[in-house]
């Protein structure tokens, strides 16, 4: 993956989530922190809650990581494709508990976003540019 991708998504820590489990299209936001190793992106969520569920219908979700401006020359972004998982290995745990150290005493059921498709615009570099990754 691109280390300009990379050092985007570290950089943040809140993302979108969109799936579409039973013919019905969700979002949520999410905390989450940037697994390097396994490209995936660790977020926290209970397991009543309706993305979720839809989820785990339909495992294939999409989403965004943004950067909220005004100014057009400022613009970046990622927009994302993946499977959610919920066998996570110690690193992607390790991952998310680094970022949110107050989050585990709460114990929470940890999700995986395993990442095929990253698409990073990037207006710093140029208007409109964008940088593609795509697992092969």
């Amino acid at each position: 993956m691109d280390k300009r991708i990379e050092k985007y998504i570290k950089a943040h820590h809140l993302l979108t989530l969109a799936v579409c489990g039973k013919g019905e299209p969700y979002c949520a936001n999410c905390f989450y922190a940037y697994n390097i190793e396994n490209r995936s992106l660790i977020f926290a969520s209970d397991i009543k809650t309706k993305h979720i569920n839809e989820a785990i219908s339909n495992p294939r979700i999409a989403g965004t990581v943004s950067k909220e401006t005004k100014n057009i020359d400022k613009i970046q972004g990622i927009q994302f494709t993946g499977r959610l998982k919920n066998s996570l290995t110690l690193e992607e745990m390790k991952s998310y508990f680094e970022k949110f150290p107050f989050a585990k005493s709460h114990k929470p059921l940890l999700w995986s976003i395993e990442l095929d498709f990253v698409k990073f615009t990037d207006n710093l570099l140029g208007f409109g540019k964008k940088i593609v990754w795509q697992k092969i």
